[in-house]
């Protein structure tokens, strides 16, 4: 399997998926690891973050809390999460419902930042590559913004094929740098392996990785770290 070149030589990562609940998050934190363990600082990013839970210190979200402590560098968590919301709906519904608007230029500028703070930023998305922020602002345009090559997260199920060649296809029109694919390989049946046979062979840009279910970042890191170089 081809690997993008000069894999490590990117600051910065936006980790975009399919759909929610495709392993964005998993594939985040094992970024992470993967590149502490080549030796770099790196933090994360998660620019908005929908559904918390109250808790002695705040209301907190458990992805922001789990890119917090996959960081290497210790930094303010309103750089992790510039914008938090209560209600597990989507994002501009949730700004809504709080009276507030989700700001390009703000993210940008938390963004900046954190790669002043570590070698490496990994940006979680949410949602998938057309998830409005705001009426000006989706998922694509926040990409654009922040000019950072774009990874792909499939979890390999029944439709993931027409998902995945839609969403490599937007992001291709979008003007953003698709690097590669990471197969989220949810089952282990005949099926399975025959989606994600269709997926390589048809998607344009390499696959980076596939991750079966385990249960750790470091796992996820340790099948990354295979095929990813």
């Amino acid at each position: 399997m081809i690997s993008p070149p000069g894999f490590d030589h990117h600051p910065a990562l936006f980790v975009t998926g399919t759909d929610t609940e495709v392993g964005k998050s998993w594939v985040s934190y094992g970024l992470m690891h993967l590149l502490a363990g080549r030796g770099y600082s790196v933090v994360g990013m998660k620019p908005v973050a929908s559904g918390c839970s109250a808790t002695a210190d705040g209301y907190q979200n458990e992805d922001v809390q789990l890119l917090r402590q996959a960081a290497t560098v210790a930094v303010d968590e309103s750089l992790i999460n510039p914008y938090l919301f209560v209600d597990p709906v989507a994002p501009q519904e949730a700004a809504r419902r709080e009276g507030k608007t989700i700001n390009g230029q703000r993210i940008l500028s938390c963004f900046g930042e954190l790669g002043g703070l570590a070698d490496r930023v990994v940006v979680e998305g949410v949602g998938g590559w057309r998830v409005p922020l705001s009426d000006e602002l989706d998922i694509a345009g926040l990409v654009a913004l922040l000019r950072i090559p774009v990874v792909m997260v499939v979890a390999v199920r029944l439709g993931s094929i027409n998902h995945a060649l839609l969403t490599a296809e937007s992001i291709r029109n979008s003007g953003a740098n698709l690097i590669g694919w990471v197969a989220n390989l949810v089952g282990d049946d005949a099926d399975s392996r025959s989606n994600l046979e269709g997926l390589t062979r048809l998607l344009a840009s390499p696959r980076l990785a596939v991750v079966p279910r385990v249960d750790s970042p470091e796992e996820v890191a340790s099948y990354l770290g295979r095929e990813w170089r």
